[in-house]
């Protein structure tokens, strides 16, 4: 992955992110959620307290045609693009210790350097943040394309051995590693599971927990259980920690 100045370059930039997109094709997606009286717990069952559960609720979406990068956006590009430092050299990892706030900021900015319509409306109060579905520029993955992008066609937790597809608590020496190391799905995207957390758009649960947002996947610092295409967790959108990052896509190219 080569990223140009963009200063100088806007074109060859552009078109730099453009060959790590991946189409995806639409289709339809059914989610899972666990929860209690009291709280939700897990959309992985291996997480979830059997004695604890007394429901759950399953939901299917309909994915329309969009495009995902194949990588975690790295700390390169996002130093790049968030505070033009053009000359770093991050081994190309993961950008971590970022907001959801901070993610939707990026995909904006990201959209401006390339003239592209941003998809945000960004607000001080993120739960009233806004999200153009028509605009081209990049944004983050909804809660359900992610999930569709990660299984890309397959029926289980995982699309492979753990090992060959994912860092986590056994294998990753307690450390976030450069992006695209290991087997990607079979679509061609890599590190979905493991390795970095990734934020979604979506609120969580209004009712229960207001602004809290979805991330995704698992990451270096988690159990092989908690790594998997259904494991799904939340947090306040202002909310950073050393193994949360995000990815990208657009609707259209």
């Amino acid at each position: 992955m080569n990223i140009p100045k963009y200063k100088s370059d806007r074109e060859r930039f552009q078109q730099e992110l453009i060959n790590l997109m991946v189409p995806v094709k639409g289709g339809t997606i059914e989610l899972r959620d666990y929860f209690n009286t009291d709280k939700w717990l897990s959309s992985d069952y291996t997480l979830s307290n059997p004695g604890s559960v007394k429901n759950s609720v399953t939901w299917t979406e309909t994915i329309e045609p969009f495009y995902v990068m194949k990588y975690p956006i790295t700390k390169q590009l996002y130093h790049l693009i968030m505070h033009k430092e053009e000359e770093i050299i991050l081994n190309y990892l993961p950008m971590t210790d970022v907001s959801w706030v901070d993610s939707i900021n990026f995909c904006n900015e990201l959209s401006r350097v390339l003239g592209r319509t941003e998809c945000y409306a960004i607000t001080n109060e993120s739960e009233k943040t806004r999200y153009n579905k028509i605009a081209n520029g990049f944004r983050l993955l909804t809660d359900a394309e992610w999930q569709y992008a990660c299984k890309a066609g397959t029926t289980g937790y995982r699309y492979a051995k753990i090992d060959q597809i994912a860092w986590y608590q056994e294998n990753s020496h307690g450390a976030v590693h450069p992006v695209g190391q290991l087997l990607p799905n079979p679509w061609g995207i890599f590190d979905m599971i493991g390795n970095v957390w990734e934020w979604c758009w979506d609120l969580y649960d209004t009712e229960r927990y207001g602004n809290y947002r979805v991330f995704r996947g698992g990451s270096w610092a988690e159990m092989e259980n908690n790594c998997g295409s259904t494991s799904r967790r939340k947090s306040m959108p202002d909310f950073k920690i050393d193994d949360l990052g995000f990815r990208i896509a657009l609707t259209k190219l």
